[in-house]
């Protein structure tokens, strides 16, 4: 079992930066993917960005150039960073992690973008 430990996220102006952190249980080389999903009100749950084996990054079009995902696996962390924030990036972000076939969710943190 894997347990994910989120923090960060709150409220921004557009055009603001925030930083998400989620901590795994597990040694982070166990952990076959690790990233973020997020889900706006009335939307489906997306992919943000996320780590798949061999440490390859995927990221959802609407943040490519804004977001970055990065890790620190001394503290078995993955965090995103997230710039330029606009309205439409507002939602819950939720941690992902894929170990041995089942996949695990973090509580969730939500990210508010307004003026």
């Amino acid at each position: 079992q894997v347990q994910l430990v989120e923090s960060g996220g709150g409220l921004v102006h557009p055009g603001g930066s925030l930083r998400l952190s989620c901590t795994t249980s597990r040694s982070i080389f166990s952990i076959y993917a690790m990233g973020w999903y997020r889900q706006a009100p009335g939307s489906e749950r997306e992919l943000v960005a996320a780590f798949t084996s061999g440490s390859r990054t995927n990221y959802a079009d609407s943040v490519k150039g804004r977001f970055t995902i990065s890790r620190e696996d001394a503290k078995n962390t993955v965090y995103l960073q997230m710039n330029s924030l606009k309205p439409e990036d507002t939602a819950v972000y939720s941690c992902n992690a894929v170990y041995r076939d089942y996949t695990y969710w973090g509580q969730g943190t939500q990210v508010t973008v307004s003026s």
